[in-house]
């Protein structure tokens, strides 16, 4: 893996607050491309918007209400016209070894939005810390998203590779690294290459790094060590990233298991198969829900 090319600058903005830059020259050089995959043409503004894409057979469409960026923002999916979960009612795989990926931070964003697993049909919603939106303090150069139909284990103590973590009760998350961004919303084949383990506030955040199917560099890159040759300085990226996203906040900034490598493609599909079997445990009783909201 090359040397980590990421350089942080903090500044001090107004209100006291610090402003997190992290400049990733060889990642931000292809972020910046408008194509789209899937793309739903989604107005950001508004009361009440609506668009429609077809993922594979599945003929899916999403229903926007409240302000973007504020604590009163949705966005609702709905499948053939019927209301759905996009956690529980995506496939998992989207076939030839792929796997769907539903976007909720396109790159090059700020806002944080994720599905809310607490709340009734699992929208999109803005995560809000103590009534108040939240906002990375500097872009995220990756799209951003979550694999369906799977869950970190909260009850699971991890191995000795990740400190003994326990999982953070969420789907497993997904960092997109092709020159596309994908609009907040969509559904994308992606390919697995690695994974990083995230200890995040002692919780086990694992971190699957993909490509989506449609990349131009997709048919390339087939596992994570195969990266650094058409996205130099991406793997390193994402870990320095993830770990100093929460420093501004005057929280410390995020451990990582396994010596911090970044795992191959074989322990990404060994972590999407663990969390998807949790998932189907969580759905069958075997396991408490808490507060998830399950169909």
């Amino acid at each position: 893996e090359a040397t980590r090319k990421l350089g942080l600058a903090h500044v001090v903005a107004g209100m006291g607050r610090i402003c997190l830059a992290l400049a990733l020259s060889a990642t931000v050089g292809h972020a910046f491309h408008a194509g789209r995959a899937l793309s739903l043409n989604v107005a950001r503004r508004g009361i009440y918007t609506a668009s429609r894409v077809s993922v594979a057979r599945l003929d899916l469409a999403t229903t926007e209400k409240g302000e973007f960026g504020t604590t009163d923002y949705s966005m609702s999916f709905t499948m053939d016209g019927t209301p759905i979960s996009p956690w529980h009612d995506i496939p998992l795989e989207a076939g030839d070894g792929l796997y769907n990926m539903l976007t909720e931070i396109p790159k090059m964003t700020l806002k944080k939005m994720e599905v809310a697993t607490k709340v009734e049909l699992n929208p999109i919603m803005q995560d809000e810390k103590k009534g108040k939106a939240r906002l990375y303090h500097g872009p995220i150069f990756w799209n951003y998203g979550c694999i369906p139909q799977t869950w970190e284990d909260p009850t699971v103590k991890g191995d000795d590779d990740v400190g003994g973590a326990f999982g953070d009760n969420d789907p497993l998350d997904v960092v997109e690294i092709g020159e596309a961004s994908l609009d907040m919303g969509s559904v994308t084949p992606v390919k697995p290459l690695g994974v990083l383990s995230m200890i995040d506030d002692g919780e086990l955040d694992w971190k699957l790094i993909a490509i989506a199917a449609s990349d131009k560099h997709a048919a390339d890159i087939n596992d994570v060590d195969d990266i650094e040759k058409f996205y130099p300085g991406t793997v390193s990226g994402i870990r320095e990233w993830f770990r100093w996203y929460k420093t501004p906040d005057g929280k410390p900034v995020n451990g990582f298991g396994h010596g911090e490598k970044a795992l191959g493609k074989d322990k990404a599909i060994e972590v999407i198969k663990e969390t998807n079997e949790a998932y189907k445990n969580l759905m069958e009783g075997k396991t408490e829900a808490g507060k998830l909201w399950l169909k």
